[in-house]
């Protein structure tokens, strides 16, 4: 009798325990993928590749279409972007369908099966499906009929050929059917490398042949003029974003902007710079390509070398860095800020350097000037709140933020929070109310530009970390 009544105790809590479940899961996860609910939360989540058009840094600056489309999006929902990125598309499918990001944002060919999981966008763009081959030597000197002659120009050629294509891509699923009609068989090799790596790998000699969209595979042929991309595979294919399936409101929003959107001047700016952009290849080839390169600037040594005098990561001081001058360490700025740190004269003589200083004394008396206001906010005990202190100090000055502190405790809120606390009272001293308020000492601030200055530094350091492996 017993075993027969603890038997049901366990099937009655495995019933109850798979109701709560149930009950959750779908409309919970759901929400947080609603438009009301990005809005309330502040904040677009968006996930796509990085490479030579969607995502990349260049000069310290991140770019890309999808991210500059991105940006647009973000602007017209009047919330803030964070990218987050993979090349391998079994993780990007995945991050969608656990509702950890609301958008994926890459050139994701439409197709039935995927439709099965996820919703797509109207078309961002269109292309087809081809095959990069490499050209013969010599092809410099060869006509037009002569090389077509080298080339497989009929895809019945293909029967017995080796592909390789990204894994679980279109391209894959596009040689499959391929292989059906053509009546052979087609070698295809899954590989996790993304498109570009494997059109390297075909200029460089590695592999004889891969697939890709035919706008990425014209772009990168300025890169390697040594490949072909005259063989379409497919015929021509919608290129959209997706949302997890049910996000409806987030979906018909996006349709409503980016069908005004691709309308407009701006669009086809983005889209040109990016697709029809001559000088890509001299992009690609600078050191400061950050994609081949690892580099942000001429100077990234000597920025690795003083962040650990502050116990920084090298690449938030490069984005402060980046912020301050563009790396140009003869700029001066109507103030009279000088150099990579853009120090005040006031400022660098206290810390040893004038405007014939070179970048590596810059630096350093830069970074003895933030090691100087770390000490002054010791009592900020978070390291990413402090943070927040010293970029804004550093901007504005100390005394507006000991300024903004104290008002954030007169009125209640936490002085030790940067976030919806002390940033609101700094917002707030350009109001007469609060700039004449006893306990400000420093008066009148635009509060507004070194709000602004914080979230850009931060937000550059999100990008040079998605791209930059520390």
């Amino acid at each position: 009798m017993r075993t027969i009544q603890t038997k049901i105790f366990i099937l009655s809590f495995l019933l109850i325990l798979s109701c709560h479940r149930t009950d959750r899961s779908p409309q919970s996860d759901l929400k947080m993928h609603k438009l009301e609910s990005i809005k309330e939360r502040g904040k677009l989540i968006a996930v796509t590749d990085y490479n030579s058009i969607n995502y990349f840094i260049y000069r310290g600056q991140p770019m890309g279409y999808q991210f500059e489309l991105l940006q647009e999006l973000a602007d017209h929902l009047g919330v803030r972007l964070e990218v987050r990125v993979s090349n391998n598309l079994s993780d990007i499918f995945e991050s969608l369908t656990d509702g950890s990001v609301d958008l994926i944002a890459a050139n994701l060919a439409v197709t039935k099966d995927r439709k099965k999981i996820m919703d797509f966008t109207v078309p961002h763009s269109q292309t087809r499906q081809v095959l990069v081959q490499r050209k013969p030597k010599n092809w410099e000197h060869m006509s037009k009929s002569a090389l077509d002659e080298k080339m497989i120009r009929n895809q019945l050629d293909l029967a017995g050929k080796t592909i390789y294509v990204q894994k679980n891509s279109a391209f894959a699923t596009r040689l499959h059917h391929l292989s059906d009609e053509i009546g052979d068989s087609i070698n295809i090799v899954e590989v996790n490398e993304d498109v570009e790596q494997l059109i390297s790998y075909v200029a460089s000699g590695d592999i004889d042949y891969t697939i890709s969209d035919e706008n990425v595979a014209r772009v990168n042929q300025t890169y390697y003029p040594n490949i072909d991309i005259g063989t379409a595979v497919s015929f021509p294919q919608n290129l959209a974003w997706a949302v997890r399936k049910g996000s409806d409101d987030l979906l018909n929003d996006i349709n409503t902007w980016l069908t005004g959107f691709k309308k407009t001047a701006k669009f086809a700016v983005i889209y040109d710079k990016y697709f029809e952009n001559q000088k890509s290849a001299q992009m690609v080839e600078s050191d400061y390509y950050t994609l081949n390169s690892g580099k942000v600037s001429a100077f990234d040594n000597i920025i690795k070398k003083y962040s650990t005098e502050i116990h920084w990561d090298w690449r938030l001081l490069a984005s402060l860095i980046y912020q301050e001058s563009h790396f140009n360490p003869h700029v001066v700025s109507w103030a009279g800020a000088f150099g990579l740190m853009q120090l005040m004269p006031t400022t660098a003589r206290r810390f040893g350097v004038n405007m014939d200083s070179s970048p590596n004394d810059q630096i350093r008396a830069g970074v003895k000037y933030l090691e100087w206001l770390d000490s002054r906010f010791s009592d900020v005990k978070d390291e990413n709140e402090r943070i927040k202190f010293i970029l804004a100090a550093y901007n504005v000055g100390y005394g507006h933020i000991v300024d903004a502190r104290n008002l954030a405790r007169k009125y209640g809120k936490d002085p030790n929070k940067w976030e919806n606390n002390v940033d609101e009272y700094l917002l707030s001293k350009s109001d007469p109310k609060y700039y004449n308020d006893p306990v400000v000492k420093y008066g009148y601030c635009r509060g507004i530009e070194t709000y602004r200055y914080v979230t850009d530094v931060l937000e550059r350091y999100k990008h040079y970390k998605n791209i930059i492996k520390d």
